[in-house]
């Protein structure tokens, strides 16, 4: 996957009631291993439960694209970009644990379909919802040594799956609560965010609508 977010830093944080502090971003595409806004409600410079009794205001702050995969991985050096089994061992701790969770602020998002065209190369398709220009993708994020995330992942649905697209990211609804479920709430609450329909209609971008 790739996607895009055609916006700066201020207008980002902005949309989303957050503080934008020094991200210097300006707007563009964003690819595997590199960095890219996130929005998160944790704690500034180390991961860690919140301070009890308050909630903390959500910030925006660079995070690379794909996480570290555990020692075991065939290879240790391919880092994973998105996140399909919620309860693999080594995702479910930092998903319980809403300090991890992130929104990952885009305007459209590129998946490959089926089909291929006039000379053989897989067909790409982008996607954005219909109601908004900035919206949100469900992320999560670990504390390594460079802080990294990946995004929440399900089985294709709506336009496309009818693209032939397999799977897609998960897009968190247009509203506060749906947002406030996934940076504060317990993981019931959570995970329901996930595991339901998408409720944003998808509407499939145009060729070249990937530089507008």
């Amino acid at each position: 996957m790739l996607y895009r977010l055609d916006a700066s830093a201020s207008a980002v944080a902005a949309n989303f009631g957050a503080r934008a502090g020094d991200d210097p971003w300006a707007g563009g595409y964003v690819a595997p291993l590199k960095f890219a806004p996130i929005i998160t409600a944790g704690r500034d410079f180390i991961a860690g439960p919140r301070p009890a009794g308050r909630p903390l205001a959500p910030r925006m702050t660079p995070r690379l694209w794909g996480v570290l995969p555990p020692p075991s991985a065939d290879d240790p050096t391919r880092r994973i970009t998105s996140v399909r089994n919620t309860d693999s061992p080594f995702w479910i701790g930092n998903l319980r644990n809403s300090e991890f969770r992130c929104l990952i602020p885009a305007t459209r998002f590129m998946l490959w379909g089926s089909g291929t065209d006039y000379e053989g190369r897989r067909l790409r398709h982008w996607y954005a919802p219909e109601s908004t220009r900035i919206f949100a993708l469900a992320g999560v994020w670990k504390d390594e040594e460079v802080p990294a995330f990946a995004l929440l992942s399900r089985k294709a649905e709506g336009a496309p799956a009818a693209a032939g697209c397999h799977s897609m990211p998960v897009v968190v609804a247009d509203d506060e609560q749906a947002q406030q479920d996934w940076l504060h709430g317990n993981w019931d609450a959570a995970r329901a965010l996930i595991e339901q329909p998408c409720r944003a209609a998808l509407a499939e971008l145009g060729e070249g609508s990937e530089s507008q």
